[in-house]
């Protein structure tokens, strides 16, 4: 099993940019597939960016590319997201998620392939 914990959401005005980290317990961190949702009031959960175990691969969602980078450090047990020129459609509760390492067949798109979960982290981008 794996613990996920995020930290550094917060208050960010329109262009600002914020970077959210997830620290990860456990020795088997390299096992997991790790990704990034977001669930903003009223909508379903939404797939932001995953990295493969290795971090060689990475994906990221059509609607925050260009702005979001997602990374991880092996060293640290961390999973990181990048988030530059926020926009307020960014606002939304995001979540670290690791998907279990039997798993197969994985998409990383879909949060019903990610059997852990942080608690998440509030990212309110004013106007």
């Amino acid at each position: 099993q794996v613990q996920l914990v995020e930290s550094g959401g917060g208050l960010v005005q329109t262009g600002d940019s914020l970077r959210l980290s997830c620290a990860a317990s456990g020795r088997t961190f390299g096992d997991y597939p790790l990704g990034w949702f977001r669930q903003a009031l009223g909508k379903e959960r939404e797939f932001v960016a995953a990295i493969s175990r290795s971090g060689r691969t990475t994906y990221v969602a059509e609607s925050v590319k260009g702005r979001f980078a997602i990374s991880r450090d092996g060293a640290k047990h961390t999973v990181a997201l990048q988030m530059n020129s926020l926009k307020p459609e960014d606002t939304a509760v995001y979540y670290c998620a690791a998907v279990s390492p039997a798993r197969i067949g994985v998409t990383f798109l879909s949060p019903d392939e990610y059997e852990y979960w942080g608690q998440g982290t509030q990212v309110t981008v004013s106007s």
